[in-house]
């Protein structure tokens, strides 16, 4: 039996090609014909996959699985197989955060909503990475859901990480961290104002460092320039880094004090689950995937209070009693998404069609 993977954009170091890469050794692993078919793909991952045009059309017998993040031109001929057909899918962020700085980023979220719901009357079962997505999939109407996570590749971040990265953050300021692309979804202006309210109400000694992609939004991400520079916030207290390697970014996990996201779109977030990896107490505003992902660890804001926030950080990062309480419950969640088996879960999810093989 062939059970194929397809995926749009297929990137080494991307949480969907890691889960899809991962399936792929695992099923073969247990004797299916397993392939990954995809429409671009980096360079270096020639060899571990095969164009889409390639794709053989498979038997009413075989499954085929679709991940699903954003339009493309595999939906329409994922929707007409004859295999039977399995959704993964990985979230699309509601059009409306980039209508005012990327009207074609909006249009193309919107285009993404259409496709999924298209997509309705042809899958068997529709996964979902969290339980926040999977229950849009079931309000949209898909008949049979399931969560699936993300693959969580741990012994990455055992990896040799920056020591002079390490040390250069480590001067004596409050590091407050947030890993994630520059997007409105990710509400980055909210940060910024809870540590203007840091500096000027509790102590100067703060920096927020924010690590990820700044050129997908660039009036987004100009916007967030020009307000740290109305709060006379200067480069040592807010930090850009950009995309930037694992060996800088575990050096710049353990040298930051607190991680802190009022994000209002998660589809997962799987800087939460590294923050857990790398014991980083965790302050998040509770909305989307957050608080499934999080499932009682951390601690979750109800509302967002510049106030309230930038006081919580100074109360964590200074009282170890309720830091190490804090870290104990991210443990505790840690250790349960270390426990599943994700080829068995899939398995699990496909046990009918597998039975019926």
């Amino acid at each position: 039996m062939r059970i194929d993977q397809l995926i749009p954009a297929y990137h080494k170091g991307d949480a969907i090609g890691d889960t899809a890469s991962h399936l792929r050794d695992f099923l073969n692993s247990r004797g299916f014909s397993s392939q990954i078919y995809c429409l671009t793909r980096d360079e270096e991952l020639g060899s571990e996959s095969l164009p889409f045009d390639s794709f053989p059309e498979p038997a009413p017998s075989d499954i085929t699985i679709l991940h699903f993040a954003l339009p493309s031109l595999m939906t329409r001929a994922f929707a007409e197989l004859k295999s039977k057909k399995v959704l993964i899918y990985h979230n699309i962020t509601p059009p409306k955060f980039f209508l005012e700085v990327s009207p074609e980023m909006a249009r193309i979220c919107e285009r993404g909503k259409e496709e999924l719901l298209s997509l309705k009357p042809h899958v068997s079962i529709a996964l979902a990475d969290s339980e926040f997505n999977r229950l849009e999939l079931e309000e949209l109407g898909f008949r049979k859901t399931a969560v699936f996570p993300l693959f969580i590749d741990f012994k990455k971040y055992e990896k040799p990480w920056n020591p002079l990265l390490f040390e250069l953050f480590r001067d004596g300021r409050l590091n407050v961290l947030f890993v994630g692309r520059v997007a409105p979804n990710k509400k980055i202006e909210d940060l910024i104002k809870v540590i203007f309210y840091y500096k000027k109400y509790i102590s100067p000694l703060v920096r927020l460092i924010v690590v990820g992609k700044t050129s997908s939004f660039p009036v987004y991400y100009r916007s967030l320039i020009k307000l740290a520079d109305e709060f006379y916030l200067n480069s040592e207290e807010i930090c850009f880094t950009g995309h930037i390697s694992d060996e800088e970014m575990f050096a710049i996990y353990r040298a930051s004090d607190i991680f802190l996201s009022l994000s209002e779109h998660e589809g997962f977030g799987l800087p939460f689950l590294e923050s857990m990896i790398f014991d980083l107490p965790i302050i998040a505003y509770e909305c989307t995937a957050v608080p499934y992902t999080l499932e009682g660890a951390g601690v979750l804001l109800k509302e967002k209070r510049v106030e309230y926030t930038a006081e919580l950080l100074q109360f964590i990062a200074h009282n170890p009693k309720l830091k190490e309480e804090v870290l104990n419950t991210q443990r505790q969640r840690l250790k349960k998404f270390k426990e599943e088996v994700l080829g068995d879960v899939l398995l699990k999810s496909l046990e009918e069609f597998l039975s019926e093989g």
